[in-house]
């Protein structure tokens, strides 16, 4: 079975991904050089870093994504999107094997970023959740509502307690991120319209492995972060591991136990890609190792760029840091390669240009770590504003997100905290 692409007499570039990579990738490749196929599991592109946003009712989730074949339409004729999930690829035929049919390439670009890493543990995958993607983001904003409203209706102490703890593994962006909005919604709106349940009993941990916070961003942005979240009123606790969870309880230390439903797993994420690379090609963190010009060994048309994607040097040892930048950058210096090829003219290495690092803790309350300068505070939160805003895809999301955020931040509140799709846990039995 085929997918049912017109034949061409011009290279096909097949991308698999329509994230920052993905797009970023067709935006460079010269159209009437190139027959274009994009393939994606999703028919829309996703802003992961608003996802947060999304799960604490601040956003809906349609203006944090795009209709990824409207983006396909967009930009040429001879440009095709296909929804289907790629189940492994064939270097050596040249095929991309997918649930709906086989399509082969002259060129063919992995961007699938990356997933949540659970470091084996089990419980954990099963009865925690992530925030990697929209139906995560409703999955959480469901639960939080519908645990609020059950606590109005038990009388059971330690029932209560499970559910109004709020435990968030990994003191990265996303952690601190969800850490801050959690806070703030307890102090600013659920105070008022849960004014029948204790908000005292509400509480929000944050568990972080390491001993600081941010741990990729300068120790002055680690320390401020933990002042803003210690004031909003966050549980922080550093240098904790958790490596069991049964749905009911987290065990930290040897004498102190947390009774939760609620686990947010954010500690950690891993290369994602299709079946079919040699596992000699694999490195730590399931990235495939790639050349300068981010090309699989032994096959000089296949590439890999973004999260997925380990470019070992002596400069970085471990890889790039898995940014939504690096994959940009990647993105672009493979398009400008191949439009390159066309013209037979020589290609260009990778160099990593470090843009900088944001993360928001709150209103008024963020920390910048820029090339140039490093910021916290309320400058640093109008840098996050602006570059989240110019980042975001359609000019429609861009208008939506803005004014939603005037919106909220002149009312302390927003209409979007819907139970739309109730979410029903793996151990729950109500």
């Amino acid at each position: 079975m085929k997918l049912n692409i017109p034949a061409t007499e011009k290279p096909r570039v097949v991308i698999i991904g329509g994230g920052f990579g993905g797009l970023n990738l067709i935006q460079k490749l010269k159209k009437k050089k190139f027959q274009i196929v994009l393939i994606d599991r999703h028919n829309y592109h996703t802003f992961q870093p608003l996802l947060y946003q999304v799960a604490m009712g601040g956003l809906e989730p349609d203006s944090i994504a795009y209709p990824l074949r409207k983006y396909i339409s967009s930009k040429g004729k001879d440009m095709f999107f296909r929804l289907c999930e790629v189940e492994k690829i064939s270097p050596e035929e040249q095929l991309v094997k997918t649930d709906k049919g086989e399509l082969d390439y002259d060129f063919l670009v992995i961007a699938t970023g990356s997933r949540t890493n659970y470091f084996g543990i089990e419980s954990i995958q099963k009865n925690s959740l992530e925030l990697k993607s929209i139906p995560h983001s409703l999955d959480l904003r469901s639960l939080l509502l519908q645990n609020l409203e059950r606590a109005l209706m038990t009388d059971d102490k330690d029932e209560r307690a499970q559910l109004l703890n709020f435990v968030i593994v990994g003191g990265g962006p996303t952690g601190v991120e969800l850490a801050g909005a959690l806070c703030e919604l307890k102090k600013f709106v659920f105070r008022r319209e849960y004014h029948d349940l204790d908000m005292d009993e509400l509480n929000i941990y944050l568990l972080e492995g390491l001993d600081r916070l941010l741990n990729g961003m300068s120790e002055k942005a680690s320390e401020k972060t933990y002042s803003y979240l210690e004031k909003l009123g966050a549980r922080i606790r550093l240098k904790t591991m958790v490596e069991e969870y049964d749905g009911r309880k987290i065990e930290i230390g040897e004498d102190e136990v947390i009774p939760t439903y609620n686990l947010i797993w954010t500690a950690g994420v891993e290369g994602a890609f299709p079946g079919g690379i040699d596992k000699d090609n694999i490195d730590k963190g399931n990235r495939v190792r790639v050349n300068e010009y981010c090309q699989v060994k032994d096959h000089d048309n296949l590439f890999v760029i973004g999260d997925a994607a380990a470019m070992i040097s002596e400069e970085n040892p471990k890889g790039h840091p898995m940014l939504a930048q690096v994959a940009i950058q990647m993105a672009k210096l493979v398009g400008a390669n191949l439009n390159k090829s066309i013209e037979a003219k020589s290609w260009e290495r990778f160099k990593y240009k470090n843009k900088g690092v944001l993360a928001t803790i709150g209103r008024n309350k963020a920390v910048a770590d820029l090339p140039s300068i490093k910021v916290q505070g309320t400058f640093a939160w109008y840098i996050w504003l602006f570059v989240h805003l110019m980042f975001l895809v359609g000019f429609q999301n861009k208008l939506v997100v803005m004014m939603n955020w005037f919106i909220g931040y002149i009312r302390y509140n927003s209409p979007l905290r819907l139970i739309i799709r109730p979410f029903k846990r793996n151990n729950d039995d109500s």
